[in-house]
């Protein structure tokens, strides 16, 4: 089955369950959605697995404008899913995935089993910055439906950024659950890339240019290099103030109020920005927290336990 007709079944499924009660309505539309990516993950060549906001829609833009560059890919156009595969049969056909709607739909709570025969590339980032950035994605720019939808914490509450990172299963204790997962998966998956956000920054046009090699569409490095420039965080929030969207579609780079620079999609990209919102004895706590999970949770278990945020290792393949 198609694409669009893959989602365009799943989006009219959805419909119809507007007058069901909410109870009824979340778990059925969980289920919906996680058949749609069942589907999309049998046929897509590669995943690209990552916790949400851990950097995915600038290196999605990233290799959108690097493909445009080197395959002569019509500008503006983005990667999402097969539309570049259909366009030029060497470039691989992507699901982007948080992997939570399909946790649900295949019960696979403890295991990804349906990602081992699967080229996986898996971006992470520290959970304490991630943890802050999902903060102010709830806050100023989440539908009200997304947030029952995934259990966050209900449209119009109150919550500080500390109660949210700190007391909240959608705050650093999901980021540290599904760091652990798949940091324990790794063994058993097949052909997987893990790249750290931090590198990525460190080293953006390098790590780019590996990426593109995994996914079997190398580049040259003028291609590389202006898909970086292009990508920086002043062009997108400048892309994003404008109203434009850079390729994608919907809302992925609207701002939620254009005079709230924490309401931008594409907010600041700060490595370690996570202690300029939280006091000196939350930080403690947070720390403490990533130190009782096992594993080295890809590194960042280590740089908790030293106080920083380093950029490690760049990339690591299987």
């Amino acid at each position: 089955m198609r694409h669009e007709l893959v989602v365009g079944l799943g989006y009219g499924l959805r419909q119809g369950l507007f007058f069901l009660p909410q109870s009824r309505r979340i778990g059925i539309e969980r289920w919906i959605r996680g058949w749609e990516e069942a589907r999309l993950l049998a046929r897509a060549d590669v995943a690209f697995v990552s916790y949400a906001k851990s950097g995915r829609t600038w290196l999605r833009t990233m290799l959108s404008r690097a493909y445009q560059l080197a395959y002569d890919i019509p500008e503006g156009t983005a990667l999402e899913f097969d539309n570049l595969s259909r366009l030029d049969r060497r470039i691989p056909s992507v699901l982007f995935t948080h992997g939570n709607y399909l946790r649900d739909y295949l019960d696979q709570w403890t295991d990804r089993a349906a990602f081992r025969e699967k080229r996986v590339l898996l971006l992470v980032r520290d959970p304490r910055d991630t943890a802050v950035s999902q903060y102010f994605q709830w806050k100023h720019r989440m539908h009200p439906a997304k947030k029952a939808l995934n259990a966050y914490p209900p449209h119009g509450s109150e919550h500080s950024v500390a109660e949210f990172v700190l007391q909240e299963p959608a705050g650093l204790a999901g980021v540290l659950d599904f760091l652990e997962l798949w940091e324990r998966e790794l063994p058993q998956l097949g052909a997987v890339q893990v790249v750290r956000y931090e590198a990525l920054r460190t080293d953006t046009a390098a790590v780019l240019s590996s990426i593109l090699d995994f996914l079997g569409t190398p580049a040259p490095m003028a291609a590389v290099e202006g898909a970086v420039t292009f990508a920086s965080v002043e062009n997108m929030r400048r892309l994003e103030a404008a109203g434009a969207d850079a390729g994608y579609k919907g809302q992925r780079l609207k701002p939620g109020n254009v005079d709230n620079p924490e309401s931008f999609k594409v907010r600041r990209g700060k490595v370690g920005g996570w202690r300029d919102y939280l006091s000196a004895a939350e930080c403690d706590t947070v720390e403490a927290m990533i130190r009782a999970r096992p594993g080295r949770l890809f590194g960042y278990k280590d740089d908790a336990r030293i106080g920083r945020t380093g950029a490690g290792a760049a990339v690591s393949s299987g």
